[in-house]
């Protein structure tokens, strides 16, 4: 059977989701680390089932998102998110 190159529909409905739940996010609270998004995602908006962590988090803002940009917390060493 040959490998489908296509997106499923439930697959890009969740990467839709989670685009708009983290733009809203970081647009209400900027200044905001990837911790604060996960745990804001999984405990308040109820998306457990994705199995994000804030490595996920931090690899998916650059490669979806690029109107939420980082910069470099000096003090802690972790990145911080605002729309830009």
């Amino acid at each position: 059977m040959a490998k489908s190159s296509a997106i499923g529909s439930q697959k890009q409905a969740r990467l839709e989701r989670l685009k708009r739940e983290i733009v809203a996010y970081v647009a209400q609270y900027p200044g905001c680390s990837a911790a604060d998004i996960v745990c804001h995602l999984a405990n308040n908006r109820k998306m457990r089932n994705h199995g994000l962590t804030a490595r996920k988090i931090g690899f998916f803002i650059p490669r979806y998102l690029k109107q939420v940009n980082w910069t470099l917390d000096s003090t802690t060493g972790k990145r911080i998110y605002a729309l830009s």
